[in-house]
């Protein structure tokens, strides 16, 4: 679950990072308030949406006058922001952020994130702040700088001076105070509130050397959702694809993706080699629904349902390995569903495992005209015909 920056910033600023004063406008009215009771001039107007490279996407802008800032708030809101990504569509901005300009110095980078390599909360920090650090570290990873967080000693002070120390040219002392405080307030908020990320970018250092978070990025890792329950509520369901949010509430793990075909799996794995195929095929996979090993027959009519409303779609593969999913279950809801939506593209099926032939029976009694595919392999052939 992604979190806006204001609803970040405000998590920071309880737990003692400094940010920037600011305050949130849905409307132009909101906007003219904003602006009144924020210090500046400069004053920073920010698109609120659930992407990077706002300021690329005329996301953010920097003005010196009034009149101007309120004016960048009313032409943001009900926009489309188009970034690398959002997509070509973009998304619409609901609300902006105005906050108060800060005198920039210097601008760093520091985020945290899982890594899955060293399985530990590990801790990021460059010089290159105000960068996109995916360009950083395919060009200049020397500049990358990394300290992972061991669950049993915890943060320590020397992690901290590591990191800075480490970057060119050193900080001044009171920087350093700054950022070695910031980073271990930083570790707090990461596992206090089961973040998968935390990124500030940039986290900048005045002239006077106080350091402020200028930008802040925070995701929630879903699986830690029924313990952190006042994060959830501030979730922004109008930040999600339709589709997704759909499937997110009916307990299905579903990805809009850009492609032509739709795909129906039982398991991760199997879903990426099912993606694979489909682009071997010379094709795209329209989707990423994986229905789980528990799924019942409304889970698996609902999804179909859900494939079935992406105007894209030209074709929909089943690939089911049934295990504690049958085959005879995942059928039953096949023909439900397509009774429902009145099935109009080719349907292409893999049934193996548990109660396939009463999964192959079930399917053969009804009135849907699809095409079964023995093996991966065959499967493969059938979506090629459908988009060739």
């Amino acid at each position: 679950m992604k979190l806006h920056e204001f609803q970040a910033k405000e998590i920071f600023g309880k737990a003692g990072i400094p940010v920037p004063g600011g305050q949130v406008a849905t409307t132009v009215d909101q906007a003219e308030e904003a602006v009144r009771s924020i210090k500046g001039p400069p004053w920073v107007v920010k698109a609120q949406v659930h992407a990077g490279g706002r300021g690329k996407g005329g996301g953010v802008k920097v003005v010196n006058d009034p009149k101007e800032a309120v004016a960048a708030a009313e032409a943001m809101l009900g926009s489309r922001l188009i970034t690398k990504q959002t997509g070509a569509e973009g998304v619409i901005v609901n609300q902006v952020l105005i906050e108060e300009g800060v005198e920039i110095d210097r601008e760093l980078y520091l985020s945290m994130v899982i890594d899955r390599a060293v399985s530990m909360p590990t801790m990021i920090f460059s010089k290159a702040g105000g960068m996109e650090i995916e360009e950083v570290a395919a060009e200049t990873p020397e500049l990358i700088l990394k300290e992972s967080l061991n669950p049993i000693t915890g943060w320590m002070s020397s992690q901290a001076r590591n990191l800075i120390y480490g970057i060119d040219p050193i900080p001044s002392k009171e920087a350093i105070r700054g950022l070695t405080s910031v980073m271990a307030k930083i570790c707090n908020v990461f596992i206090e509130n089961d973040c998968s990320l935390l990124e500030i970018n940039p986290l900048v250092v005045t002239k006077g050397g106080e350091v402020i978070a200028i930008d802040a990025k925070m995701s929630i890792d879903d699986t830690a959702a029924f313990r952190q329950q006042e994060l959830v509520k501030l979730d922004d369901p109008r930040e999600k694809d339709p589709l997704e949010l759909q499937a997110e509430q009916h307990n299905l793990n579903y990805i809009r993706l850009d492609g032509n075909i739709g795909a129906m799996v039982n398991g991760a794995g199997l879903a990426m080699a099912t993606m694979d195929v489909i682009k071997a095929a010379g094709a795209e996979p329209a989707n990423f629904l994986d229905v789980g090993g528990g799924a019942n027959e409304d889970m698996i009519a609902k999804g179909f349902e859900i494939i079935l409303q992406d105007e894209r779609v030209e074709a929909i593969l089943i690939n089911i390995f049934g295990g504690i999913l049958r085959c005879d279950v995942l059928a039953r809801g096949v023909v439900a569903a397509a009774k429902k939506t009145s099935l109009s593209v080719p349907l292409i099926v893999r049934l193996e495992g548990t109660n396939v032939e009463e999964g192959r029976e079930t399917l053969n009694n009804s009135d849907l005209d699809f095409f079964v595919a023995k093996d991966l392999a065959e499967a493969a052939e059938l979506v090629a015909k459908q988009v060739s």
